[in-house]
């Protein structure tokens, strides 16, 4: 369970940490056999934590943020350890899902929604691009077109549309969502999860074949933009809250 409400559960270093002892021990514990990637509050996981800096502080050797060893050691193994969990996972979410955090509930097998609830990529606004996984996920959910409508211009997707588009599973109303995710798990639980497992493997190599080949494409582009001009301005643009003036560079 995602708990940093009051950052609106934004992702930082402790919460990799966290994140990839908790697939590690399910992994290896028999008794689980399903597992729901929930969160405290009122969002899911508004992104990335930029209270960290853009790479949680790591550099290169010329002093720039180094966002592409920052995916590498502390965002991807916990997307590809929940895409390869040989268990059903469920993504419960309700309020913001935006930036990475975005990339872990679309990592999961099943994604249901409160109506409340809506996905950002909103990357492109501060000059950056979708990483996580997130340009895997998408374009396999609903399509190139919309896929590149989410990223290139960073707009809200309400849950309603995004279960019209299958970007998610389905949405149900919030007073009943807790017990509907309970039940959906011990569903899963009291079932064949062996076939389940099969099941994964199945779409992972079709579909996600090329995971980790895209992952590390994305962590690569990523520190392209993280060391722009656009970016630069992106990041003082939002802490100056003005509007943003790219140039391309």
């Amino acid at each position: 369970e995602l708990n940093r409400p009051d950052s609106l559960n934004a992702w930082n270093g402790q919460m990799s940490k966290d994140l990839f002892a908790a697939v590690e021990a399910v992994r290896d514990d028999d008794d689980v056999r399903a597992v729901v990637i929930a969160a405290t509050g009122r969002a899911f996981c508004s992104g990335a934590d930029l209270k960290d800096g853009a790479a949680g502080g790591l550099t290169t050797p010329d002093g720039k943020p180094d966002l592409e060893r920052a995916l590498h050691e502390n965002y991807h193994p916990v997307i590809t350890g929940l895409r390869n969990l040989p268990k059903p996972v469920i993504s419960a979410v309700q309020g913001p899902c935006a930036g990475v955090g975005l990339s872990l509930a679309l990592c999961a097998d099943l994604v249901y929604a409160t109506p409340d609830a809506y996905f950002l990529l909103a990357f492109v606004n501060i000059g950056l691009v979708p990483d996580g996984g997130s340009s895997a996920f998408i374009p396999a959910r609903v399509g190139a077109a919309r896929a590149a409508e989410m990223a290139m211009l960073g707009e809200r997707v309400d849950a309603i549309k995004a279960a019209e588009w299958g970007l998610i599973n389905g949405t149900v109303e919030r007073d009943l969502f807790d017990d509907w995710i309970d039940g959906l798990a011990e569903r899963l639980a009291s079932g064949p999860t062996l076939s389940y497992a099969g099941t994964k493997r199945q779409i992972n190599s079709w579909v996600y074949g090329s995971l980790d080949a895209q992952l590390a494409l994305e962590a690569s582009i990523q520190q392209e933009m993280v060391e722009s001009a656009d970016f630069a301005e992106g990041v003082l643009a939002f802490i100056e809250k003005r509007e943003t003036s790219f140039t391309g560079r």
